[in-house]
């Protein structure tokens, strides 16, 4: 029994996953090339995953539809990666359990697929919590230049 207490703290940890604090998070989607990527701002990449998964790389949400969606960017199995349930289009090419990795990259490359068909409205946390509203507070603090005019013609 006291074997089995002992492990259980270790798959919690499993289970919820890398969870990026909020500027950690901004700076890393800033590398990747994400600030205006598809004409969509950092600070709405930042608000969008806010929203859809509070910047948790493990988190699953089932849907009405039988579909799931998948990590930081709560990715859908229905169209975008392959889950053995519902998927139809697979738009990433990619399982749907790649998503959830600790290591972002396959998440980044894959929203970057969704906006440039879609754009940010895909996401409906981005349409609800983001359009049209002061996104400014989604970077205070976070030390990142966007001042600089060249970072919005990218």
């Amino acid at each position: 029994m006291l074997r089995l207490l002992v492990l259980l703290p270790g798959l919690c940890a499993v289970a919820q996953g890398l969870v990026f604090e909020r500027c950690q998070w901004a700076k890393l989607l800033k590398s990747r090339g994400m600030d205006q990527y598809q004409k969509i701002s950092l600070a709405d990449w930042v608000c969008l995953t806010r929203w859809e998964s509070s910047f948790n790389t493990k988190t699953v949400n089932h849907n009405r539809d039988n579909s799931t969606d998948y990590g930081i960017f709560q990715i859908n199995s229905k169209w975008w990666c392959k889950d053995g349930g519902v998927s139809k289009a697979n738009g990433c090419n990619i399982m749907c359990s790649a998503l959830l990795a600790d290591d972002p990259t396959v998440a980044i490359n894959c929203a970057k697929t969704v906006a440039r068909q879609q754009g940010a409205k895909a996401w409906v946390a981005w349409r609800n919590r983001c359009q049209g509203k002061d996104l400014s507070p989604y970077l205070k603090g976070c030390g990142l230049d966007l001042s600089d005019p060249a970072l919005h013609f990218l």
